[in-house]
């Protein structure tokens, strides 16, 4: 199963800060529809992520009724990504074995 979307980087300052973008409200609900099919616990949906030519091994996890994605260091240097920006993602979900 494969997403693609766009939406705002945004920066958690919590404890352990990092960047994040929200999956929209439509794409959540889907992933939502197949999470006992891939969770491995606590809302987690491992996924395969791109942007531009950047691709990741992640898990997404649930916030706020939505999904966020992770957005590694590495990937925001590698596409020149900062706070605010609203870049295409693709998201392939990795089915649970």
């Amino acid at each position: 199963m494969q997403f693609h979307f766009s939406s705002p980087i945004w920066f958690w300052k919590g404890p352990a800060p990092h960047y994040f973008m929200t999956v929209p409200p439509s794409e959540s609900a889907e992933l939502k529809e197949i999470l006992s099919q891939v969770t491995y616990g606590w809302g987690m949906i491992p996924v395969i992520a791109q942007i531009g030519d950047t691709k990741w091994e992640t898990a997404m996890f649930p916030k706020d009724g939505s999904y966020i994605l992770p957005l590694r260091l590495n990937v925001r240097k590698a596409q020149n990504l900062q706070e605010g920006d609203s870049p295409h993602a693709t998201i392939s979900v990795i089915m649970a074995s």
